[in-house]
């Protein structure tokens, strides 16, 4: 079992560390990424995890395969099968940088994986565009709106040492069983 650093633990405030793009495809890089995605499959109410939630200072985030079988208010769609999952792969982003914001924002509620059992809201761009390098080396450009955008930028400021709860308002522990989503 991968266990999830929690607040409190320095890793989660430190800026992560780009990794060379010869290291990407080196079995030490690879280790990191099958712990992440070890740790996402682990915590099934997540639906991404940031290297340092596992306690890795490196710029990778991957969102879970789980992100595209979720229901128009983001929670899990019932009764989800092993085929259902076969049908995505997760998605990673290593080195990601943010290219474009729209100006556009909206208050969403988020929580952590990290600060378990605390929601709060916190303002995201509608829109954004991210450039990165997959786990095979390979650099892409996505765009991204809705929930995949809120996603996107919960996972980066992880990256940059900033939790979901430094920016929210209206901060609250609510019961975990009454929620199934956390980055």
């Amino acid at each position: 079992m991968i266990k999830v650093i929690q607040i409190g633990d320095p890793v989660l405030r430190t800026i992560a560390k780009e990794i060379l793009i010869d290291k990407i495809t080196s079995s030490e890089t690879q280790k990191v990424i099958k712990d992440m995605k070890q740790a996402l499959a682990e915590n099934e109410d997540g639906i991404a995890i940031a290297a340092p939630q596992i306690g890795v200072s490196l710029r990778i985030f991957i969102i879970s395969r789980r992100f595209f079988l979720l229901d128009e208010e983001g929670k899990l769609l019932p009764e989800i099968t092993s085929d259902d999952l076969a049908k995505h792969k997760d998605l990673v982003f290593i080195n990601p940088k943010i290219t474009n914001r729209s100006k556009k924002t909206q208050w969403l509620t988020e929580g952590c994986l990290s600060v378990r059992g605390v929601y709060g809201k916190v303002k995201r761009s509608e829109k954004v565009t991210i450039k990165a390098v997959d786990e095979n080396g390979k650099l892409f450009t996505r765009g991204a709106s809705g929930l995949l955008a809120q996603t996107i930028q919960h996972e980066n400021d992880h990256l940059n040492g900033i939790l979901f709860c430094d920016k929210a308002k209206d901060l609250e522990e609510i019961d975990m069983s009454n929620d199934k989503n956390t980055a």
